[in-house]
C-alpha cells in the first residue's frame, strides 16, 4: 500500500494511460475532421456515430492534471527530504538512555552540540526572516540595535 501513495510510482502508472488517451484524442479528432470535411464537400451525410471530441479532450486533460499533481507532490517530498537532511543530519533517539530505545544507539554529548547549534541557527534565521517580513508588511523600521 505504500506504493499507492508514492507519487513517482503513480506517475509511472499514469504515463501509459496518458499516451493512450492522447492517441485516442488524435484519432477522434482526425475522424471528426474527415467527417466534417466530407460533409462540407457534399460527399457524405452525417450518418455515422463518432466519438465525442470534448469527452476525449476532457479525459486527456484530467490525466494531465493528475500527472501534474504527482510531480508537484514528488517535488515537495524531495524538497522536504533535503531540508530534513540539512537541518537534522543525525537521528536523535526517542527514548532516554536508560530505557534502551530502538537500536540502543545514542549519540555522545559532543556530537549533539553541532546538531543543536545548527538547529538554533536555523531557528534564529527563521525568526529574523519572520520579523523582517512583518516589518515590511507593517512598514515599520527595524530597531537601531536590530538583529
Amino acid at each position: 500500500q505504500a506504493q499507492d501513495f508514492d507519487p513517482v510510482q503513480r506517475f509511472r502508472l499514469l504515463l501509459p494511460q496518458l499516451k493512450e488517451s492522447l492517441q485516442t484524442l488524435m484519432k477522434v479528432a482526425a475522424q471528426n475532421l474527415v467527417q466534417n470535411s466530407n460533409i462540407d464537400n457534399g460527399q457524405k451525410s452525417a450518418d455515422g456515430v463518432l466519438q465525442r471530441f470534448d469527452k476525449s479532450l476532457e479525459e486527456f486533460y484530467a490525466l494531465c492534471d493528475q500527472l501534474e499533481l504527482c510531480l508537484r507532490l514528488a517535488h515537495e517530498c524531495l524538497s522536504q527530504s533535503f531540508d530534513s537532511a540539512k537541518h537534522a543530519p543525525a537521528l536523535v533517539p526517542a527514548a532516554p538512555k536508560g530505557e534502551g530505545g530502538p537500536g540502543g544507539e545514542t549519540l555522545p554529548y559532543t556530537q549533539y552540540l553541532p546538531l543543536i547549534k545548527a538547529q538554533i541557527a536555523g531557528a534564529k534565521d527563521i525568526h529574523n526572516a519572520l520579523l523582517e517580513g512583518t516589518n515590511k508588511i507593517t512598514g515599520k523600521l527595524p530597531p537601531p540595535g536590530g538583529p
